[in-house]
């Protein structure tokens, strides 16, 4: 579930999570009553209406009754009644809130879960899930998700919030190893595509070791064994373009498969090509080492190899219209830098908030309406400007569009000089009308790198999201930096759907 009752939390993350998750229930309702001209009054609850505690009971908080204390201790008692008020606000004014707060209420997602499970989609599992970017692409090209999994927590909590439709004992925060290990406990009936991006870090630069051997690639080995385990119809593996020097050994390893499932041995013809994001519509410039992997029995009934197949994804690329940075950042509140440090938790008017209102629609030009799929968008997520120095706002001024820290304009003022023989580009101004150089996990260190073109600040996670092709109704749960990590470690969701798009296609 979203929520875990307060009754079973144990550790100090867990009571992290439940207050993040709270306080963006409280600010969703505060949204909700000020778009009606309402107002939420923060009333001292001494008793508690039933009313209240069936509502928490519902939405996952509480087990029951008896749980109201120690929610109390845990929140605090200022925020604890915030949440109440909030609560009872919501239960008050039901036609008002909607469905805008199902993904924070535990009985909701059930009946979405229980009316997703009798969806006969192919189904498809997701090692080293992360945020979600690459399951997102499925499922928006209609698959149904059986399993998850990651080793971040925050990721998984991104993970679930986003899809609901998922019962949460199919996402699992652990190893993958655990899981691969007692798979039988795990999966239980045919899974259609396997995808994931396990990391590779023991690249051998003399090429003689292969990946698979390296003792630093065992996540790599147990994703491998996880496919001659589970014997899904395709595979999927992304990985960074510096792999490529080694992907015919990947192949090797993928020839070496031998899958047993009732009573047959199935092998894999395997295939591998870099794909370039913004050939499939996404505003940015992102290059992914893909493995395509095809049970060999479908490769005989179909005459279907997965060079053919990256043939389909390249012709669903050819049909894409291209996208510039300028498309995925327009209509979106223009913010200010902070300039007083650790305020990335406060919301303000002028540097932004976690959630806030949406002054726009979310479809105003063909980026927005492709990325969220031409809904309408009533909130702004996750778009916070970043603190910024006298000496770094100083830099972001004086650079324009396409300079980087070589420049002459800042040379007085730059404080890596020494080192930009190595590191030019530690600071960037991102040009608007081409699509952006790509989004990384590195974000989370400074964002010197992509400095937002026309305001004097780097760009917002919001902004890093929609670059990578996430829809505005996407949150990223968790601290402020660990934010940008999860985005730049996704695979985009757009490239990730036309993958998707040509393996429905011939399953």
């Amino acid at each position: 579930m979203i929520f875990k009752p307060v009754e079973k939390i144990i550790t100090t993350k867990e009571i992290n999570f439940l207050i993040e998750k709270l306080a963006l229930y409280s600010r969703l309702a505060h949204l909700i009553a000020s778009k009606n001209s309402l107002q939420i009054d923060v009333g001292v609850y001494s008793e508690v209406d039933d009313s209240i505690i069936q509502e928490l009971i519902k939405i996952g908080v509480i087990l029951n009754r008896n749980g109201i204390a120690k929610l109390e201790k845990k929140l605090g008692s200022e925020f604890y009644h915030e949440v109440l008020s909030s609560v009872n606000f919501c239960i008050k004014n039901r036609d008002k809130i909607g469905n805008n707060l199902d993904k924070l209420n535990n009985c909701e997602r059930v009946k979405l879960q229980k009316k997703n499970a009798k969806n006969k989609a192919p189904k498809l599992i997701d090692f080293f899930c992360g945020a979600g970017g690459l399951s997102l692409g499925f499922v928006q090209e209609g698959f149904t998700i059986d399993l998850a999994n990651d080793y971040e927590d925050v990721c998984i909590e991104t993970y679930k919030y986003n899809h609901p439709e998922i019962p949460e004992n199919r996402i699992i925060h652990g190893d993958i190893r655990k899981i691969v290990d007692h798979i039988d406990d795990f999966v239980d009936q045919e899974i259609d595509v396997v995808v994931g991006g396990p990391p590779c870090q023991g690249f051998s630069s003399a090429n003689k070791q292969r990946i698979i051997d390296d003792p630093r690639n065992e996540l790599y080995k147990y994703y491998i064994k996880a496919v001659e385990k589970i014997a899904p119809k395709f595979v999927v593996m992304e990985n960074v373009k510096g792999m490529l020097p080694y992907a015919d050994q990947v192949v090797g390893d993928y020839k070496n498969i031998k899958a047993k499932k009732k009573g047959k041995t199935y092998k894999y013809e395997t295939a591998f090509k870099v794909l370039v994001s913004d050939n499939f519509g996404v505003a940015q410039k992102r290059q992914r080492l893909i493995f395509l992997a095809i049970r060999n029995d479908l490769v005989k009934e179909k005459k279907l190899t997965p060079e053919k197949l990256f043939n389909e994804i390249d012709k669903i690329a050819s049909k894409s219209k291209r996208y510039v940075l300028a498309d995925a950042i327009a209509f979106i509140k223009p913010l200010e830098a902070p300039r007083v440090k650790n305020l990335t938790d406060t919301d303000d008017e002028l540097t932004g908030k976690k959630v806030d209102i949406n002054n726009y629609k979310g479809n105003e030009n063909q980026y927005l309406k492709l990325i969220n799929e031409n809904r309408i968008i009533p909130f702004v997520l996750n778009h916070k400007a970043r603190y910024a120095n006298d000496i770094n706002y100083e830099i972001y001024r004086k650079l324009e569009q396409g300079d980087d820290g070589t420049n002459e304009k800042i040379k007085e003022i730059m404080p890596y000089a020494h080192r930009n023989h190595l590191f030019k580009d530690k600071y960037y101004k991102l040009i608007a009308d081409k699509p952006c150089r790509t989004i990384t996990a590195h974000l989370k260190m400074d964002c010197h790198s992509h400095i937002h073109p026309t305001q004097v600040r780097s760009i917002t996670p919001r902004e890093a999201a929609r670059i990578q092709s996430f829809p505005d109704d996407y949150l990223f749960l968790g601290a402020y930096l660990k934010t940008y990590m999860q985005i730049g470690n996704a695979v985009p969701p757009i490239m990730a759907r036309a993958i998707a798009q040509a393996i429905k296609n011939n399953i």
